[in-house]
């Protein structure tokens, strides 16, 4: 049997109909950067999300940036996130000419370990980023708690937690302002590139919009000195028709998620997901961590299982980051994730069969 990692042809087969007409509707009207389909997909986010401003912008990268630019960070500053991310949070901060400073991950979620956060801060301190690992978001009380008491920005990298939530609330909606990226893999995913920010804040909402547009008020008036950021209207017209259905999408995750802890959990040396109490988890990826990470991959892959590891290097042992002279061993719960962790198979359209197939072959390895 063949177990793909990701099966987007599967979800297109799906939504045949639907996204051809909307592809049609944006090339008939000729909309296709910015325009009215993106107008409608940031409108029907905002309120997917529970927020009142959500703005399209190219990329999940550029909305993280965009967001520090608006709030004004820039050289000289430091910004506070986590070493096990993609390394799209640090650019982020770098492009800014900000510095990235990190803080490990805690041992259950593999999201921000609050505990550590603290001794992190200096007074050049600016911001702090949580990511949302996993589909899962960080505990993010006591991180907003040390960021009212520092007066600190937060802004949180929601780029794998669409419609994540935490205590009730949807990821992204908890600091002054949320990232979301819409890379064809995520829960949400685009046809291209894409991406949006999500906030309350009518001022943070403006300039955002402005720096995504060439620092454009209007056409041709140029405000700020801005960037080329804006969401294609085709990415906004696929985006609202699958975001009709991404409800129903996560839910068969976590059914997923659900099915994959009852043939694995009796495992030996295997640690499955947490779910935190205050989460409720999307599974954009169900990883394991284990010992011989490498060799079970192998094994799965003869099988024709497919997986991935989420992420090999950390982000300070990345040569990008040498100049920062950290060393390993300073982030030893990210590190070791590194070398353990590995993506099993998910996505909505993942069958029982699928789950059963993918857990006999762990069975067989690791007996």
């Amino acid at each position: 049997m063949n177990v793909p990692f990701l099966d987007l042809k599967k979800q297109y087969e799906g939504l045949r109909d639907e996204i051809e007409a909307a592809i049609s509707d944006v090339i008939q009207n000729c909309a296709f950067a910015g325009g009215p389909f993106v107008k409608r997909f940031e409108d029907d986010f905002a309120g997917f999300c529970r927020s009142k401003y959500a703005t399209g912008v190219s990329s999940g990268t550029e909305a993280l940036w965009l967001v520090m630019l608006a709030l004004g960070i820039g050289p000289q500053d430091e910004v506070i996130t986590v070493p096990n991310t993609f390394i799209a949070t640090a650019e982020a901060i770098s492009f800014c000419g900000a510095t990235p400073v990190f803080v490990d991950v805690d041992a259950q979620t593999f999201t921000m370990n609050p505990n550590l956060l603290e001794e992190a801060i200096t007074p050049r301190t600016r911001a702090i980023i949580p990511v949302h690992l996993y589909g899962q978001p960080a505990d993010m009380n006591p991180i907003m708690e040390i960021a009212r008491q520092y007066e600190l920005f937060v802004i949180e990298d929601a780029c794998q937690a669409q419609g994540a939530e935490y205590n009730g609330q949807r990821a992204g909606t908890i600091g002054h302002a949320g990232c979301f990226s819409f890379y064809p893999g995520k829960n949400l995913g685009a046809y291209g590139e894409a991406g949006a920010v999500i906030t309350d804040d009518p001022k943070l909402d403006e300039t955002i919009r402005m720096l995504r547009d060439h620092g454009q008020t209007e056409k041709y008036k140029h405000s700020l000195i801005g960037w080329n950021a804006r969401m294609a209207g085709i990415q906004g017209a696929v985006l609202s028709v699958k975001l009709r259905y991404l409800e129903t999408w996560n839910a068969l995750r976590r059914k997923n998620a659900g099915f994959y802890r009852e043939c694995i959990e009796h495992f030996n040396g295997v640690k499955l997901p947490v779910e935190a109490p205050y989460a409720r988890h999307i599974y954009h990826i169900f990883p394991l961590h284990l010992k011989n990470r490498d060799k079970l991959m192998a094994h799965l892959a003869e099988k024709g299982v497919q997986c991935g590891i989420h992420y090999p290097v950390p982000v300070h042992l990345q040569e990008a980051y040498r100049y920062l002279g950290l060393k390993e061993g300073m982030y030893p719960v990210s590190e070791k994730s590194a070398d353990e962790q590995l993506s099993l198979p998910m996505f909505p359209e993942l069958t029982q069969e699928h789950i059963e197939f993918v857990a006999e072959q762990i069975k067989h390895f690791i007996s």
